[in-house]
């Protein structure tokens, strides 16, 4: 039996430490796809719990062969964090041994969050968007919109951020993250401003049950890409319609969960088809395309297995 007192723990910092890249990421993302075509890598629907008073709970779950690894990520966003000085979301990974149910580690939830649902982006944009992209902009500047920004600085050779947020500590450090790569950060008054030259848009709206949607599809520049990570809920949904591609991130989860991320008749089909050729990705510089998406577990399981081999581990 292991020593249940000292099963490893990987902070944010240690994570951050381990030097993992956007390549990486993906190639994680797209190894785990490619397992769960073969059945050797397995996910079950995301489980939420909404209590009514605006907190958001979350359980993600997926498992794998090889490596021998199950990871459970659970998660709660509560707005009301941030009068208490805390991040709006907190969580923990939680990984076992697939085969014995042993424990194997326990990750910092947060830091996963950020990295594996820009890597998502990152393997989604990789088929996509555009190979030129050059002006990257973001509704909502958090932690969110600051991993999105290194994974397409990774991918692309962006020459221009473009911010429209209402926080001005989130705008500030998405500013400073862009002048760290070298990029002009220009903050918009109003979305339109901010989306309307964007080849690459990221969409990080935080969930309220009060939110109106703002964000119109159709208004989307011929080629651009939009990555949307907050559920769709700032975009007014019967505009997708406009888009010539969009894809969710796991049809079969979709299928499960009564409020759809889109019309069922705009989706194109998943990230795994993607990934695997079942549906087309870009087929010309004109088409305005999206990746809409929850979170798909698998992506929790590939960067947490990587974060472990990196960092000795697992093998």
């Amino acid at each position: 039996m292991p020593d249940i007192e000292n099963i490893p723990y990987l902070s944010e910092e240690a994570l951050a430490g381990l030097g993992i890249t956007t390549g990486e990421v993906i190639e994680s993302i797209e190894t785990m796809i490619a397992g769960s075509a073969r059945a050797s890598v397995w996910s079950a629907p995301k489980a939420v719990i909404q209590p009514g008073d605006g907190r958001y709970m979350m359980a993600a779950l997926a498992a794998a062969d090889n490596p021998a690894l199950l990871a459970v990520k659970t998660v709660v966003l509560n707005p009301r964090n941030t009068d208490r000085g805390l991040p709006q979301i907190n969580g923990l990974v939680t990984l076992l041994n697939s085969e014995t149910g042993l424990p194997a580690a326990i990750l910092d939830g947060n830091w996963i969050t950020a990295v594996r649902t820009a890597g998502l982006s990152a393997t989604a944009a990789k088929h996509l968007a555009r190979k030129d992209s050059a002006v990257a902009a973001f509704i909502g500047a958090g932690v969110q919109a600051r991993s999105h920004l290194a994974a397409f600085a990774d991918m692309f050779p962006l020459k221009e951020v473009r911010i429209f947020a209402r926080g001005r500590a989130n705008i500030d450090l998405l500013s400073e993250a862009a002048a760290a790569l070298g990029l002009p950060a220009a903050v918009c008054a109003s979305p339109e401003e901010a989306a309307g030259p964007a080849d690459l848009l990221v969409t990080s709206v935080t969930y309220s049950p009060e939110l109106e949607p703002f964000l119109d599809a159709g208004r989307l520049k011929p080629g651009a890409f939009a990555a949307v990570t907050d559920l769709a809920a700032p975009w007014k949904k019967e505009s997708f319609a406009a888009l010539d591609r969009l894809v969710i991130d796991d049809m079969a989860q979709e299928a499960a969960l009564p409020n759809k991320l889109a019309p069922p008749e705009t989706v194109s089909g998943d990230l795994a088809g993607l990934v695997l050729g079942k549906i087309d990705g870009r087929r010309t510089d004109a088409e305005r395309t999206a990746f809409v998406f929850r979170g798909h577990a698998l992506g929790d399981l590939a960067l947490s297995g990587l974060a472990c081999r990196k960092a000795g581990l697992v093998d």
